[in-house]
């Protein structure tokens, strides 16, 4: 990571399971939470959320590059739906 006195760019990107996924960590927490007397809850989904700071590039580039790096390695488009938009501070 590279440290900087200029401002960067933060992107967030969320990946989570499309609807139909099997998501057994969701369902296991679900299933927790009935245990431990959390009543009410009718569904339990997960999700990753990466933040991605950009260092030198504008906040295009920042997406053209946050973009790639959900093609690339972050998401399997078959299985994840995915969010990439700029983070507020």
């Amino acid at each position: 990571m590279v440290r900087s006195s200029s401002p960067g760019v933060a992107i967030e990107v969320r990946v989570e399971l499309k609807p139909g996924v099997l998501d057994a960590e969701a369902e296991s927490i679900g299933k927790s939470l009935g245990l431990l007397g959390i009543a009410h809850i009718q569904h339990v989904r997960t999700a990753r959320v990466y933040t991605l700071e950009f260092q030198g590039v504008s906040a295009r580039a920042a997406e053209k590059l946050a973009a790639e790096a959900v093609d690339r390695l972050l998401a399997n488009p078959v299985i994840h739906r995915v969010s990439v938009q700029p983070r507020r501070a």
